[in-house]
């Protein structure tokens, strides 16, 4: 007997219909996760240590200060953002990929009352969590050397689950096209790559021309991340295309909230797509 969870859909893009079983596949993750996460936690604690060490030290001792403030200050809250992109798109091409197709956890679940939506759903939600883990340890990392100055830095935990599931729901399309694990490399090169450079991370995005400015703005995530996290740790707000720091804000939040609604229902259905067809 055909279980009733891989019956062919209709090639549309429908609401995915969630229920709280979407849960028990976040927390069959998270359990996983527990068990190995000596292995899980030591990357995320060292590499924000040896880019502060780096970076911040080391390169920003040649550089005197950027938009009044001191490199390291400006890199600081970069390197949150950057763990958040990381956590949840890693997660959600490598990790979901090898559940799905080597060790047929998708095929397991979906034995059950789970549906397909609701495992795809649940592996999104758990993205955003590695993302949260991920960032909430490099949050810590930069507090000890001292760069945090807004008591508002704790909005990044939640910052980090909302841009985590973006950036998951983002990754979730490319796991949705992919007909082997080496054609991540497509996307860790041209998608990841352009982002962690030419995002604001490490230099301004003003010192770019105008045009490279829009582009920034309109097609790379990781730019909102890391504008609100600058302004969430160190009150800092890089003045893109001439705007206020209120606009750039509102603009950035309203950014990673639409593309992330979007990309999240768009995954869900070419995963379906993918495991039914």
């Amino acid at each position: 007997m055909s279980n009733p969870n891989l019956r062919k859909s209709p090639a549309r893009f429908t609401m995915p219909k969630l229920t709280y079983r979407v849960w028990k596949v976040w927390r069959r993750n998270f359990d996983v996760f527990t068990k190995t996460i000596k292995v899980n936690f030591l990357p995320s604690l060292l590499e924000p240590i040896l880019y502060l060490l780096a970076f911040g030290f080391g390169l920003g001792g040649f550089i005197p200060s950027i938009q009044g403030q001191p490199y390291i200050d400006f890199i600081a809250p970069a390197l949150v953002a950057i763990a958040i992109m990381n956590g949840a798109f890693f997660e959600c091409t490598f990790g979901s990929f090898v559940r799905m197709y080597y060790q047929k956890t998708f095929d397991a679940i979906v034995a059950t009352p789970v549906s397909v939506e609701e495992v795809v759903a649940g592996e999104l939600l758990w993205g955003a969590t590695r993302s949260t883990i991920n960032a909430t340890i490099v949050l810590a990392v930069i507090a000890i050397f001292g760069l945090i100055k807004s008591p508002l830095f704790l909005l990044v935990v939640p910052l980090a689950f909302f841009g985590g599931l973006m950036f998951g729901s983002i990754a979730m399309c490319f796991t949705a096209a992919a007909p082997n694990i080496d054609f991540f490399n497509f996307p860790s090169f041209l998608f990841l790559t352009p982002m962690f450079f030419l995002s604001g991370t490490f230099f301004p995005l003003t010192s770019l021309p105008y045009a490279a400015q829009v582009a920034a703005m309109a097609v790379l995530p990781l730019t909102h991340v890391v504008n609100i996290c600058r302004a969430l740790v160190t009150t800092h707000v890089e003045p893109i295309l001439g705007l206020n720091p209120q606009t750039l804000l509102l603009i950035s939040l309203a950014w990673i909230i639409v593309v992330g609604v979007f990309f999240f229902i768009v995954s869900i259905n070419l995963m379906k797509k993918r495991l039914t067809g």
